[in-house]
């Protein structure tokens, strides 16, 4: 992937934006033999540049020849004189993760290198800048540089400005009798010297390292001719339909030019310095200011105006001197904690004050300057201006009221500092009128514990977690205050918790029930409000609070060893997973197990079963649902780990319906369907009782309106449990979907959670919900990863698995036509003649098992369901390019290669690469290199056995899928050797694919049980088979129906 980088570049007689693309080549370090600034070998030229804007859709109107650009950058390169002599090259930006430790490294250094790219001017930027997102988290935006990125928020700041109406008119004689009207943005206020001096701290040192010559460039006259370029462009945009007299007077022409795209005018030289002398002396108080071309270094205090709110004291409440003070300071800008009191500041010299080791220039004109600003926002103040050194003004009760809920927020959108007691200040810490809530629930006899089990709960009246009585309440209303003391904290009182508490004590408001679903919501700190009151305290007791403990703390639960009748032996953090299951069921509480892929799912899910059916809990059916492609998986997955559960495929034509299928499920442990039978089995699914419903690959339901979404919901069941292993919390509508289906009304309907968390996450990006949220939906939601420590020590290096898939319909079809014709044609032939045709026909057979385009030559794949093994192949690689690993594919058959590569690259969006014998040596190592080095090169990796299963060393992927086998496990062996290998940090996890109830099934299972047979193949590959008579062939041969996959 490509990054566009970009930077604003003042030079003395323009001023524009210069923007360059990076790509990752595969590329030998630059020699250099004399002084000349090499070109930087991964930046785009001009042509690969203009696509790549196109590409992205940033529409440009750029003229390439008068545009074209190179500039000199100083970028972080590998240092020379340490890894080859006379030698060095950058190093690429998105391998750049702590540039301060890569400064300290003597293995680098700042190098020059020349870029080449496009200059754009200020319209062109704008036009530019508006086009671009803001966020990092969406994929669609990573080709940003953080470069060009810092730019973009620079710019949504002058768009600010503008809206607040954040500048002034002014006018630059450029010689005897020409002068150029011109905006100057005006940074008076605090709000705008804070965000300045923010965009100075936060600028990125590659902006500042354009064409350095003797002197390092400044941020700040960097920032300032960015922002009143920009500002010059966009006002007459604004001011364009204005009507202006159209009279030749010289403030005439001026006014005219300010709203025009020309700027310079004509005048006499006394008029225009008239004109300059008399805008000097409308702007003389702000002058230092305004950004103009002769300000390079804006006048910035580092210090504000702050008030701090301050309470009477006891002793004055009980005088009855209930006013309060609102005290003025300054507060440094850096350091909200540093404060110098306005009587201090009266005190000190005019010109400089020293206090607590730091220097405050001009004290007193900063003072007034913010009490001037403050009086124009706040009447209070605005009367207590009338005193020579005012230094607190006093504020009624009702006044405080009115300043803590409207004023103070005034006051520090402009800049200003405030201070409010902690008990009033917005946030965790302020004290609120509110309901206080201890709760336990106890079930009836016979009862399940459920989310919807209801609560027993006492309710009372509190202000922050302190309870007060009726008789309290009413003292403090007496006081007939908005705001009271209690226990040496202020409180405000709102109208609206007022009457609300009231109608409480009063036991006029309607009862609430509160569930454990409740309890969850409030442990995790989400608002509630009951009566009209917010929950301000929750506590939890008993069994209750067990469960809270438990679920916020997954390392509590019990770990739950191999149950009886588990055939193989638990991980621990598959123990800890099948522990976790059992706690969340016997609470009735829906779970997501979203394991990375290759951490064991299934087992952990048949080792629970079995869990259930030792303590006498499994008396009922469990329906694992899963897609059609793995069927047979689980089916054999069961059998492998518990052959004592009863299991039972509910799938094909010939599947059972009505009473005999009631009767069927009710002598089964487990039953496996597919989602495509969700729907058109839903009445007969509707009518069972099952003791747990399982969603296997659960994203399928990641639409809820969709028909197995639905239908899915409708089951009568005691627990749910879907298995994942893609990250669901990274897809809001997703996860809603998910854990709407485990526990209905958790997160609330649809509409709710769109407007209460996804609408503010995606969109504003706003981090208390996204807590909040993740706070809901931690406790049903287990994932591990295989990069986690305490997993990597569980797991050994290298996991071979086999991935079974049924065959579909038209496979089947060909496939027993192919082994009748061929029989029949072998009965009459011996030697070399009937080895031939054996031979021929298992590629054949095979070319079926891989996908019927293959063996009937057509040009390209289309509907992946003509094949159960390219519908687990596409399951299996959305899983591990949502979890950003790497896979190289194997396959013998070079055509099936070219009909995978283009089919993957238009399901995924993503360049797929494929090595065959055909592949010229030059491409062959462009596309090892681009796979093995590229910081964002392609994840999925196609490779012939006979030309990529030797010789290379691609240790970036950590999955390996032999998609057709060739029943050669040395062969085989070296192939996955390509990952696994020196160099390999990662587990690697080895996928075999076979089509269940053909001769792959069978030739798998020889292999796997009988070693002789195995050791035999190594010597032979295939050629053993070609020594079976008719009859041992055709067994060997024979479908098993049960294996095709079609509904």
């Amino acid at each position: 992937m490509s990054i566009l980088h970009g930077s604003w570049i003042n030079e003395i007689d323009q001023s524009y934006l210069f923007i360059w693309g990076e790509t990752w080549r595969s590329v030998e370090p630059q020699l250099s033999n004399d002084d000349s600034v090499s070109l930087h070998p991964f930046s785009l030229n001009q042509a690969e540049l203009i696509n790549f804007l196109q590409s992205k859709e940033l529409a440009l109107k750029i003229n390439p020849e008068q545009q074209s650009k190179r500039e000199i950058i100083y970028l972080p390169s590998i240092n020379k004189v340490i890894k080859s002599e006379q030698r060095s090259l950058p190093i690429l930006s998105s391998q750049v993760t702590d540039k301060d430790q890569l400064i300290k490294n003597d293995a680098y250094e700042l190098s020059p290198w020349q870029v080449e790219g496009l200059s754009l001017n200020a319209r062109q930027t704008i036009n530019l800048l508006n086009q671009l997102p803001l966020g990092f988290s969406e994929k669609n935006t990573q080709y940003l540089g953080e470069d060009l990125r810092f730019w973009t928020h620079v710019y949504r700041w002058s768009l600010d400005l503008l809206a607040r109406k954040k500048f002034l008119p002014g006018v630059i004689h450029l010689d005897n009798d020409t002068a150029q009207s011109q905006w100057f943005p005006i940074l008076d206020s605090t709000l705008d010297q804070t965000r300045f001096s923010q965009f100075n701290q936060w600028i990125p040192r590659v902006c500042l390292s354009y064409n350095i010559t003797d002197k390092p460039l400044v941020s700040q006259p960097l920032i300032l001719d960015f922002l009143r370029n920009i500002i010059n462009v966009n006002i007459p945009l604004i001011t364009s339909s204005i009507p202006l007299p159209n009279k030749n007077l010289l403030v005439q022409r001026w006014l005219r030019s300010l709203k025009e795209k020309e700027k310079n005018f004509g005048a006499n030289e006394r008029d225009i310095k008239r004109l300059e002398n008399a805008l000097h002396n409308w702007v003389l108080s702000i002058e230092e200011y305004l950004v103009t071309p002769t300000n390079k270094n804006l006048g910035i205090n580092q210090f504000r105006v702050c008030f701090q709110l301050q309470p009477p004291s006891s002793s004055q409440v009980n005088s009855g001197d209930v006013n309060w003070k609102l005290n003025y300071y300054l507060q440094a800008l850096d350091d909200s904690s540093f404060l110098v009191d306005a009587q201090t500041i009266w005190r000190s010299p005019f010109e400089k004050l020293s206090w607590q080791g730091r220097t405050i220039e001009h004290p007193q004109e900063t003072l007034l300057k913010g009490l001037g600003l403050a009086s124009r926002l706040y009447y209070a103040i605005a009367e207590n201006l009338q005193e020579s050194q005012p230094h607190y003004c006093e504020l009624n009760p009702i006044q405080v009221y009115e300043f803590i809920r409207s004023t103070a927020l005034i006051l520090e959108d402009n800049g200003l500092g405030v201070i409010l007691p902690s008990s009033l200040t917005k946030g965790e810490e302020e004290k609120r009128l509110g309901i206080s809530i201890e709760a336990q629930v106890t079930p009836k006899k016979d009862e399940r514990l459920s989310l919807k089990s209801l609560l027993n709960y006492q309710l009372k009246i509190a202000i922050g977690d302190q309870s007060i009585s009726q008789q309290e309440f009413e003292k403090l209303l007496a006081q007939k205050s908005p705001l009271v003391e209690i226990n040496g904290e202020w409180i405000a009182l709102q109208p609206a918790d007022v009457r609300a508490a009231q109608s409480i004590f009063n036991q006029s408001y309607e009862p609430i029930k509160l569930s454990v679903e409740d309890a969850l919501r409030l442990s995790t700190g989400e608002t509630q409000v009951i009566a009209k009151l917010p929950i301000v305290k929750f506590e939890a007791s008993g069994t209750l609070q067990e469960l809270i403990n438990n679920l916020t703390n997954n390392q509590s639960i019990q770990i739950i060893d191999n149950p009886p009748g588990f055939k193989g032996q638990l991980r621990p953090y598959q123990q800890r997973g099948v522990g976790w299951l059992a706690f969340l069921e016997k609470w009735g509480l829906g779970a997501c197990l979203a394991d990375d892929m290759g951490l064991g799912k299934t087992p952990q899910l048949i080792a629970f079963l079995l869990h259930l059916k030792a303590e006498n809990l499994l008396n009922k059916p469990t329906l694992v649902v899963c897609p059609t492609s793995v069927l047979n998986n689980w089916e054999r997955e069961v059998k492998k780990f518990a052959p004592t559960l009863s299991t039972w495929i509910h799938h094909g034509d010939k599947r059972k319906k009505g009473k005999n299928f009631a009767q069927e499920v009710k002598t089964k442990n487990l039953v496996i369907t597919s989602y495509s039978l969700l729907y058109r089995d839903a009445k007969i699914l509707e009518e069972i009782e099952w003791q747990g419903v399982v969603l296997d690959e659960a994203q399928n339901i990641k639409n809820p309106q969709a028909k197995q979404s639905q239908a899915v919901r409708k089951l009568k069941t005691e627990f749910r449990i879907a298995l994942t292993g893609t990250p669901v919390e990274n897809r809001l509508a997703e996860l809603w979907s998910i854990l709407d289906f485990l526990n209905p009304t958790f997160l609330g309907t649809q509409q709710f959670f769109q407007r209460r968390f996804a609408t503010p996450i995606e969109k504003y990006g706003d981090r208390e919900s996204l807590q909040i949220l993740r706070s809901l939906v931690r406790p049903f939601i287990l994932r591990r990863l295989k990069t986690d420590q305490d997993i990597i020590q569980d797991l050994p290096e290298k996991q071979e698995m086999n991935v079974f898939c049924g065959l579909s319909s038209e496979q089947a079809e060909l496939y027993q036509k192919l082994v009748d014709s061929s029989l029949e044609e072998l009965e009459d032939k011996t030697g070399i003649q009937r080895q031939g045709l054996i031979l021929s026909l298992l590629v054949k057979l095979k070319q079926i098992c891989n996908h019927p385009a293959q063996f009937l030559k057509e040009k390209q794949l289309n509907f992946p369901h003509r094949s159960g093994k390219l519908m687990r192949l596409e399951e299996m690689l959305e899983e591990l390019i949502e979890e950003g690993d790497r896979a190289l594919i194997f396959t013998q058959f070079s055509e099936w290669g070219k009909l995978l590569q283009p089919y993957l690259m238009a399901k995924f969006s993503q360049e797929v690469l494929f090595l065959h014998g055909g592949t010229r040596r030059e491409q062959r190592q462009v596309m090892i290199d681009r796979f093995q080095n590229a910081p964002d090169g392609p994840q999925l990796f196609i490779l012939s056995l006979k030309a990529g299963g030797t010789g290379l060393n691609l240790t970036r992927a950590n999955h390996v899928f032999h998609i057709d086998r060739w029943w050669n496990p040395a062969v085989e062996n070296q192939a996955t050797d390509r990952a696994f290998r020196i160099g390999q940090k990662r587990n690697v996890q080895v996928h075999k694919f076979v089509c269940t109830g053909t001769l792959e099934d069978k030739i798998n299972e020889m292999l796997e049980t009988k070693k002789q047979l195995a050791e035999q193949t190594v010597d032979a590959g295939e050629n053993w088979l070609t020594q079976l008579d008719t009859d041992q062939l055709r067994t060997l041969l024979l479908l098993d129906r049960d294996a095709i996959i079609d509904e």
